[in-house]
């Protein structure tokens, strides 16, 4: 009877981990490979009508530099959008439709031939 109230308590807490670990897929992080400063990054909920708050508030994230976002664990969003806006110019760039839950990293890169900014998600 003890083995079966154990084997009972351990499926529980096997289940609540991983709830609990369903709930923070949205967390990321995003590294800077631009060659710029970066001043300002926003992530709001895919299709809205307007940005969040900046999340770096007065910090920057320099060029070779990690920042890790993270989520409400209640937050079950998984699609949002990602805008960093440069130290330098105020230029920005962006991107809609991220699917949060499916990936842990967003890599930013900055062309300077064509001048674009892009990124990979892994």
């Amino acid at each position: 009877m003890k083995i079966m109230t154990l084997a009972s308590v351990a499926f529980m807490c096997a289940f609540a981990s991983s709830a609990l670990a369903e709930e923070a897929k949205q967390n990321f992080k995003l590294v800077n490979r631009t060659g710029y400063t970066i001043s300002e990054i926003y992530v709001s909920p895919g299709k809205a009508d307007e940005w969040a708050s900046d999340i770096l508030g007065k910090d920057n994230l320099d060029e070779g530099q990690t920042f890790n976002i993270s989520f409400n664990r209640a937050n079950k969003t998984c699609i949002w959008d990602l805008k960093v806006v440069y130290a330098d110019d105020d230029s920005n760039a962006v991107w809609h439709d991220i699917n949060l839950c499916q990936i842990s990293k967003v890599t930013i890169k900055y062309n300077r031939t064509s001048e674009v900014t892009s990124a990979s998600f892994d």
